[in-house]
């Protein structure tokens, strides 16, 4: 009787033993779960902030190009008005010179006139010499025949 006692108590601790080392067992198989499961946080995590920053990284790429179209942009417009100015100054310029040419050509046009008066002048007054000069000369021939 005593011996079948003393077997069923071994029986009991070792049950309670082997449930015991299978509790630890299952406790450190846990913990390993829970640290794995930290490392996959963590390791996440680290993505999610990589991702972030890569696209903080393309954010203010994209404002450089942006602002670098801009500023492009920029020095184009006060390059095409420069442009423009200097056109506009060159357009004044063709006008006067036309302007300058067409009152030179009023003046030719008006020296030569006078030249043509004066010379009509003189050539009145030669001829009024000329006149006097045979108007004289028959007189004296009439005298004569006198």
């Amino acid at each position: 009787m005593a011996k079948k006692t003393r077997k069923k108590a071994a029986k009991k601790k070792a049950s309670i033993k082997r449930k015991a080392v299978k509790r630890k067992v299952a406790k450190k198989k846990a913990k390993k779960k829970v640290a794995k499961r930290k490392v996959a946080k963590k390791k996440a995590k680290k993505k999610v902030a990589k991702k972030k920053a890569k696209k903080k990284v393309a954010k203010k790429k994209a404002k450089k190009k942006v602002a670098k179209k801009k500023a492009k942009k920029k020095v184009a417009k006060k390059k095409a008005k420069k442009k423009a100015k200097k056109k506009a100054k060159k357009k004044v310029a063709k006008k006067k010179a036309k302007k300058k040419a067409k009152k030179k050509a009023k003046k030719k046009v008006a020296k030569k006139k006078a030249k043509k008066k004066a010379k009509k002048k003189v050539a009145k007054k030669k001829a009024k010499k000329k006149a006097k000069k045979k108007a004289k000369k028959k007189a004296k021939k009439k005298a004569r025949r006198k």
